[in-house]
């Protein structure tokens, strides 16, 4: 085992609900919104019903190989030469998505808060913090999060508190006025951005969890935790802004932020929900970044990850601005391929490695 780091069933349970949340808390209700407008939250209370078929995909396989990280499984399955190729898609799947996340704070960071700044320093030191986390191991990072989750929530708690008093429920109404259609893509788009890439935990659960049973629970928890959240976010973006101001802003949740006023003393004070992004973002992506390195030191048999984090980080930097070069490719991105290419490796691939164990199974039994 390359890192012989252990975290606790609770340790699992936030990265899982950090890793849930991640980008999508900033970019989400304006995606779906854009799709069904006002029915955008009752998309997402179903969407959180099927995450947890999803879910029960992943343990389910997860529980065939307990020791084994999902690099380690297509190798094991599928042999060593197709294992190889299909581990190196799924290797460049995490690196990309990494890489599509350093995007998204360098854009941010520079159009929201910091314009002067240049978007390539921003990418560099957010990507040195990073590198730092996945060399000193799992069980850092884990703690890390376990201490910055319990102020994510806080901030969470306050901005539900301080924005309620500008609900309207009108803007909820005509309910399913989009029709079916819209509502099954706003569905699609959810499930992309939350519970399909949560097959990234899978290079650690279950074999760097203590208690398996708990770590089961904790997968199940820590994402319903996470969808939730989204839930609330979503809701509040379409009472607040109305459905249509919401689909037209890039940043739905930083603009329900700004329209915080209490009184003469509380206002401007969106960096809560700027601050609430870069926590989860930035454990989504150490988390991703952390199993494309680890699964390709898997793959070459090496008995030390480390001296690769490096390279990759000095890699991701130019990969970004290839990758997505402007914000236009960005959405256009986000809406026409990344679900399709999100379902590829987050539930066909694990659907396919489960059918293939059983099959094993069988033959062999």
């Amino acid at each position: 085992m390359l890192d012989n780091g252990k975290i606790s069933s609770f340790q699992f349970v936030v990265l899982t609900t950090l890793f849930t949340i991640g980008s999508a808390i900033l970019i989400i209700p304006s995606i779906l919104a854009a799709e069904s407008k006002q029915d955008a939250p009752i998309a997402v209370l179903l969407s959180i019903g099927l995450g947890m078929f999803i879910i029960m995909v992943y343990i389910a396989l997860a529980n065939l190989f307990p020791d084994m990280s999902l690099v380690e499984i297509i190798d094991h399955l599928l042999g060593k030469w197709i294992g190889s190729m299909v581990s190196l898609t799924f290797i460049f799947f995490l690196f990309y998505n990494a890489s599509a996340l350093l995007t998204f704070i360098g854009n941010f960071l520079t159009t929201q808060l910091m314009p002067e700044t240049p978007i390539e320093s921003i990418m560099i030191l957010f990507m040195i913090v990073v590198i730092m986390g996945i060399r000193l191991g799992l069980e850092v990072i884990s703690r890390s999060a376990e201490i910055l989750f319990f102020g994510f929530l806080f901030l969470f708690i306050i901005l539900v508190i301080f924005i309620s008093p500008q609900i309207d429920w009108k803007n909820m109404q005509p309910v399913f006025e989009s029709g079916i259609k819209p509502i099954t893509l706003t569905i699609v788009y959810f499930l992309s951005f939350t519970f399909i890439p949560l097959v990234t935990l899978l290079m650690i659960f279950p074999a760097h969890v203590n208690k398996l049973t708990n770590a089961r629970k904790g997968f199940f928890i820590g994402s319903l935790i996470g969808g939730t959240i989204l839930l609330i976010i979503v809701l509040l973006s379409i009472l607040v802004l109305g459905p249509n101001q919401t689909a037209r802003n890039l940043y739905p949740s930083y603009v329900l932020a700004e329209k915080i006023k209490i009184g003469n003393f509380i206002q401007r004070i969106e960096v809560i929900i700027a601050v609430m992004w870069i926590i989860s973002l930035f454990f989504k992506m150490t988390l991703y970044l952390y199993g494309s390195i680890i699964g390709f030191a898997q793959i070459l048999k090496l008995k030390n990850y480390r001296f690769l984090t490096l390279p990759f980080g000095m890699i991701m930097i130019p990969a970004t601005m290839v990758f997505h070069p402007n914000v236009v490719h960005i959405q256009t991105f986000d809406t026409k391929t990344w679900p399709l290419y999100g379902i590829t490796f987050g539930l066909l691939l694990p659907l396919l490695l489960l059918v293939v164990a059983v099959i094993r199974k069988k033959i062999f039994k």
